[in-house]
């Protein structure tokens, strides 16, 4: 039994500090109304975030360099709960490493964002091995699976001179998946993994730095 899982069936909780590279897109527009109101603009919700980990420990597993994807789906806004969400970790992690990126996902070693969106979800499959493509380039960041997941992010630009813009949305207290984030859109994006197949090219996109902990 691997570190990461000999913690959880004990019941404790292992201590652990994730700093990550964040890249997100959903079916909203770039406005996307779940960061001010709560409720998705078009009344479901259907994302997927792809995370380079710069730094990160959990337990004694060192997490640095570590790639995973999560798609998610809610027929409904996320605290209504109900949501289907699909795991994979980089196929070149330990098998320590892919347990412990399962165990934080879980919520059940606690620490945001993770343990306030366990209550959420109706289904959870993974951690499932993937060959993982992932770049960090601002708002041009892309992170890929091939045959199953594609996103391409590309900044929004201003509908008459054409420059690109830069948008920010920025939580002072402390927000939910991350404090301060570069608002854009994608060019491409796309899942195709048993129920959740969509495609929303052209709607919210967004890179973020993440840091979590239950210390």
């Amino acid at each position: 039994m691997s570190t990461a899982t000999a913690s959880a069936a004990v019941g404790t909780r292992t201590p652990y500090r994730v700093h990550a590279d964040n890249i997100e897109c959903c079916n909203c527009p770039p406005g996307c109304n779940c960061q001010f109101a709560g409720t998705p603009n078009h009344g479901f919700c259907e994302f997927l975030i792809g995370y380079h980990i710069r730094a990160g420990t959990f337990g004694e597993v060192k997490l640095d360099g570590v790639d995973f994807v999560v798609a998610l789906k809610y027929p409904g806004a996320i605290h209504e709960g109900k949501g289907q969400v699909v795991l994979w970790v980089d196929q070149k992690a330990s098998d320590d490493q892919v347990n412990a990126v399962a165990q934080i996902m879980s919520g059940k070693h606690g620490g945001m964002p993770w343990e306030g969106l366990a209550g959420t979800v109706g289904s959870f499959e993974g951690p499932i091995r993937a060959p993982i493509e992932i770049s960090v380039k601002g708002t041009q960041s892309s992170f890929r699976i091939p045959g199953v997941v594609d996103v391409r992010q590309t900044p929004l630009k201003d509908v008459v001179s054409g420059v690109e813009k830069e948008v920010k949305i920025v939580y002072p207290k402390g927000g939910f998946f991350w404090n301060e984030g570069s608002v854009c859109t994608t060019s491409t994006m796309e899942a195709n993994y048993k129920e959740i197949k969509f495609k929303h090219a052209g709607c919210y996109a967004c890179t973020a730095e993440a840091n979590w902990t239950n210390q």
